[in-house]
């Protein structure tokens, strides 16, 4: 807060001072993680699906809902017609209303009520009250869902396969930028070791330069030599300005990409250090068509299309409804200035002797003629069931060739990456001898230009078989789920 006022006071808004990160590959992915827009994006999505699949269980749940009317005015002028003509008289009511609705549904897609409303109508017209109290129990049960489709169910299950779905691609997104930045940050590492590199490639160019330039001064070498060193320093410098450059580009790539402003500058804190890692290709592809987000995602829609074809056929069914109700009921009429207690009281006189009401009803459909037109819907439903078993079967063959190749690439890339480190401490040997001997007057300026060169193709060489080895890893861990650096499942 200090640091705030201060700059304030300096004329200096906060907001535009740069911060400085000093990051290594975890936190540079913790960051990712919480600032990403994708990530958030796909968290909203989540929590949409956890909130349906909320919703969907709740729908096995008791709900109850209270009305009321407290008042309802109506006045308006209606027509009453016989065979002694048409008449016209004014109406002029007050309605007061309430009732409670209790609603339990069933999983055999039906549901158990309980009504209960209390009703008073003021008619201004003929100066009368018209109490009513009525209680109802019901049920309500469509038969065919015992055999048919049922729908509550049904609504459930996608709901959990939503769920299921989302939960799988917000780990999958996750794992798909954990690469991704693993791949911006080797990359700016890249650069910034290959600025390095130009770095020391112009200082030990600006010492031949100097060594060649005194030779030459003292006659020791030829003009054309020492000329050829200068371009070779120009060279070197050129070198070094461009590699600066594309740090600048990589270092803003990497900060967009894990959400941090421009204008900070980042210092990437890692050293060149490996684990080797060795890995059973069976294994990987065993945790691969286990935790595959796509293998479960053609299987969900297995499930789905699967439920469609149910549903389909149930449309062609025979469908019956069960309906059922025990009701009681009391009404009372009296003169409009009769209080509304006593109209009430009336009513619940009337509730306790009047005979009780019910009924019980089937009600069926039998599909008789439609021209072919359900059996069609359902062969096509059942042969985009076969489309997505065939897609299934297609993707779990695709994943096992993609992670059999990408685990022969790793342990290549394992081999290579010990190969180029023999080969850099080779390098740096022969070329300290060259550099000697150059010196000496032993050598000419081109064989010390070809021993530099192979020096730098040396670092740059074992740097690409460095950041491969590490991305081939990262690579292995989102396409399996299974962090084999560590030994340990992703969860």
């Amino acid at each position: 807060m200090k640091k705030f006022i201060v700059l304030f006071l300096l004329g200096i808004s906060p907001l535009l001072v740069a911060e400085t990160y000093v990051l290594d590959l975890d936190q540079s992915i913790a960051i990712a993680k919480e600032k990403s827009f994708s990530m958030m994006r796909l968290v909203q999505d989540f929590k949409i699906a956890e909130y349906n699949l909320k919703s969907a269980t709740s729908r096995f749940k008791t709900h109850i809902d209270l009305n009321l009317t407290t008042p309802e005015y109506t006045e308006a002028i209606r027509t009453f017609e016989d065979s002694t003509g048409l008449s016209f008289y004014p109406v002029k009511r007050m309605n007061y209303e309430t009732g409670l609705v209790i609603n339990q549904p069933l999983p055999t897609d039906g549901n158990i009520y309980m009504r209960n409303s209390l009703y008073n109508f003021d008619d201004f017209y003929d100066d009368s009250r018209s109490t009513q109290m009525n209680m109802r129990i019901g049920l309500t049960q469509p038969l065919h869902a015992f055999y048919g489709y049922n729908s509550i169910r049904s609504s459930f299950k996608q709901a959990k396969l939503a769920y299921e779905r989302s939960s799988k691609q917000l780990k999958r997104e996750e794992l798909n930028l954990i690469y991704e930045v693993s791949s911006a940050f080797y990359d700016l590492l890249s650069v910034q070791k290959s600025e390095e590199i130009a770095r020391l490639d112009l200082d030990r160019q600006q010492e031949a330069f100097e060594i060649a330039r005194n030779k030459y001064d003292a006659g020791l070498i030829r003009e054309v030599d020492a000329l050829q060193m200068e371009v070779d320093l120009a060279e070197a410098l050129n070198s070094y300005d461009l590699s600066k450059v594309n740090q600048k580009s990589a270092e803003n790539y990497f900060k967009e990409l894990i959400g941090i402003n421009l204008d900070d500058s980042v210092a990437l804190n890692t050293q060149f250090t490996y684990e080797v890692v060795i890995v059973d290709p069976r294994k990987a592809v065993q945790l691969a068509l286990q935790n595959r987000l796509e293998i479960r995602e053609q299987e969900i829609q297995v499930e789905l299309t699967q439920m469609n074809v149910k549903q389909q056929k149930a449309e062609g069914m025979i469908r019956a409804n069960l309906n059922a109700y025990y009701e009681k009921a009391g009404v009372s009429r009296q003169d409009i200035n009769t209080q509304i207690r006593t109209a009430i009281n009336n009513a619940y006189s009337d509730f306790l002797v009047r005979p009780q009401n019910y009924g019980i009803g089937l009600n069926i459909t039998i599909p008789l003629l439609d021209w072919g037109e359900n059996k069609a819907l359902v062969r096509a439903a059942e042969a985009r069931l076969k489309q997505n078993i065939l897609r299934k079967e297609e993707v779990q063959r695709s994943i096992e060739r993609e992670v059999l190749n990408l685990v022969d690439d790793l342990n290549s890339s394992l081999n290579r990456l010990q190969l180029l480190e023999k080969n850099l401490t080779v390098a740096e040997k022969s070329f300290e001898i060259t550099r000697q001997r150059f010196s000496d007057g032993d050598i000419d300026s081109q064989a010390l230009a070809l021993e530099r060169n192979r020096l730098n193709n040396a670092y740059n060489s074992h740097l690409r078989a460095y950041i491969n080895y590490q991305l081939k890893l990262a690579d292995l861990m989102r396409r399996t789920f299974y962090d084999f650096q560590n030994d340990r499942p992703i969860e």
